[in-house]
């Protein structure tokens, strides 16, 4: 599906952009990005529209959701305790994410972060995901990216004591074969983000090692990913079958 985005939406963009993002500040920000692989970008977006991505993802949740449990191996047996919505029925049914996506003036302002272009996600089963944690224990493991960026949108999430932040390992690499999470984990300081509902952070997802805190308590934490790649991704052969997401079962998941 091909969708451009409305005059009024891009305007809409752009304007919040230049009001809250001064020039002066991007090179602080790309540093702080290039050097902790993480950087909360709240405002990057008006508020209005972040409450329509959340009602966007509660219609999907209430008509799509599935639930995951498992283990991934190619993550060291890392959990992945979540319900979702699929990339492609996120991208069947929802013309409002698909144009959100597409903004000019959002993907110039991440190209100026990442100080390198981003491409539209090579694979259409990892351009988008909504997920919801609910149950106490419920997790997404340490893990990487398959590609390099992801824009991540905290639509609901509780308290900080409830768990849910994020923690970070940046400049790491995924050897999906022999993935020593342990190693980095034992070797590297891990920082921890904590944040509110509305909050939307960018990620350099291929190089940093990262996971959700599992939830101490019955709570909901609500997120949708938006991926893309870059020149490197194109050139990536995904060889091995640990698609959790995308499938019920898949050959690198863990079932109890």
């Amino acid at each position: 599906m091909v969708l451009s985005i409305s005059s009024q939406t891009e305007e809409k963009i752009s304007s919040n952009l230049v009001e809250k993002y001064s020039k002066k500040t991007l090179p602080f920000l790309s540093n702080q990005f290039k050097r902790e692989g993480v950087i909360k970008i709240p405002e990057v977006m008006p508020l209005e529209i972040r409450k329509s991505m959340k009602e966007e993802a509660l219609r999907l949740l209430e008509l799509y959701a599935e639930r995951r449990d498992l283990k991934l191996a190619t993550t060291g047996n890392t959990p992945r305790k979540m319900s979702v919505v699929t990339s492609e029925t996120i991208a069947a049914n929802s013309e409002f994410i698909n144009t959100i996506y597409r903004s000019k003036a959002l993907l110039s302002f991440l190209e100026a972060l990442a100080g390198e272009p981003l491409l539209p996600c090579p694979s259409k089963d990892e351009e988008f995901l909504i997920t919801r944690q609910e149950k106490s224990g419920d997790t997404h493991g340490w893990h990487w990216g398959d590609y390099r960026f992801a824009l991540i949108w905290i639509l609901e999430t509780p308290p900080t004591e409830y768990g849910g932040m994020l923690q970070c390992v940046p400049h790491t690499n995924w050897d999906k074969s022999n993935p020593k999470i342990h190693e980095y984990l034992c070797q590297n300081l891990i920082k921890t983000y904590g944040f509110v509902s509305g909050d939307i952070y960018f990620l350099k997802a291929d190089t940093t090692l990262h996971r959700t805190v599992p939830l101490n308590h019955d709570a909901i934490r609500i997120m949708i990913n938006m991926t893309w790649g870059c020149e490197d991704d194109l050139k990536k052969q995904m060889i091995t079958n640990d698609r959790w997401w995308a499938e019920k079962e898949v050959e690198a998941g863990v079932y109890s």
